[in-house]
């Protein structure tokens, strides 16, 4: 049960997050918890949807944005996001068991995705005081700089969500994951 009142359906939520949910359905094909909670205010809404859109307009393929999600998740102890992304990582962006087990361990088996996720997870769990090596090595793997950024920002926002659900303990409504550890 969240910590503070969930609008029930769209017509419950706040009307300037009505669109944005309506957006969400027309997008996923359902509006789930985390956006419903997020909708009580429609600024925080707006917000995290206008940075999630961008970044998927960005330069990193979907299937690394879930793997940086999912690691991320897993740093935080957020059961939601990682039962999220470990589902949308397998519908949409065609990972595997196996890579989404790696993924949470903080890697990938995917060579060119390893080196983005390992950073990500270096940028996570230091705050983004990483080192001249670290940086080196996702530079080495061929990321771009922009890339880089974005890869950056994929952290943040992932830690965004992550603090959200672990404050209003967000209902899950994902085929359930437990973390194996917070950081």
């Amino acid at each position: 049960m969240p910590r503070i009142p969930q609008p029930a359906t769209i017509a419950d939520a706040p009307e300037a997050s009505r669109p944005l949910l309506e957006a969400v359905i027309k997008q996923l094909g359902s509006a789930p918890n985390l956006f419903r909670l997020i909708a009580t205010s429609p600024q925080a809404l707006e917000g995290y949807l206008a940075l999630s859109g961008a970044l998927g307009k960005g330069a990193l393929p979907a299937a690394t944005r879930e793997r940086i999600a999912l690691a991320v998740a897993e740093i935080n102890g957020c059961g939601y996001c990682l039962s999220a992304h470990a589902y949308l990582g397998q519908k949409f962006a065609r990972l595997d068991e196996a890579e989404i087990a790696a993924n949470r361990s903080g890697a990938s088996n995917d060579p060119k995705a390893d080196a983005a996720v390992r950073f990500a997870v270096r940028v996570a769990a230091t705050r983004g005081h990483i080192g001249d090596a670290e940086f080196s090595a996702v530079k080495l793997a061929g990321y771009t700089d922009a890339q880089i950024i974005e890869i950056v920002q994929h952290v943040a926002l992932n830690t965004w969500t992550n603090s959200f659900n672990n404050v209003f303990q967000t209902e899950i409504d994902f085929p359930v994951l437990t973390a194996r550890q917070a950081a």
